[in-house]
């Protein structure tokens, strides 16, 4: 007589886990369970404080921020140049001196940047 299904396959009864390590495989498995389960802990990060308005991303490079905190001292000297220069008085005075600082400020971070990456 003929069989509406065949037979199932002939198979090993061990279990395909069993060449594993048992401690590694349980740590595997907790942290898996661990990120579905308790996404909170799983993704402990810090959140900005919430006064807090711009933030720097982690993760970027001593160089990148070097270069960005270049570039925004010399934004920093071409506005305070154009307004010390349509100034007079202590007014001017004063301009200069935040221009002298700020020039100050972008050789520091230029001689950063040649340490970080030296061409």
């Amino acid at each position: 007589m003929l069989k509406a299904t065949p037979n199932p396959p002939e198979s090993d009864p061990t279990s395909s886990y069993s060449s594993l390590d048992p401690e590694k495989f349980h740590e595997a498995t907790e942290r898996a369970l661990d990120y579905y389960l308790k996404p909170e802990q799983a993704k402990a990060k810090k959140e900005p404080r919430t006064a807090q308005l711009l933030t720097v991303v982690e993760g970027i490079d001593s160089e990148s921020l070097l270069a960005n905190l270049s570039e925004n001292l010399a934004s920093a000297n071409a506005m305070i140049s154009d307004l010390a220069f349509d100034l007079e008085g202590s007014r001017r005075h004063v301009a200069l001196g935040i221009l002298q600082v700020i020039e100050v400020s972008e050789l520091l971070a230029n001689r950063a940047l040649d340490i970080a990456d030296p061409r």
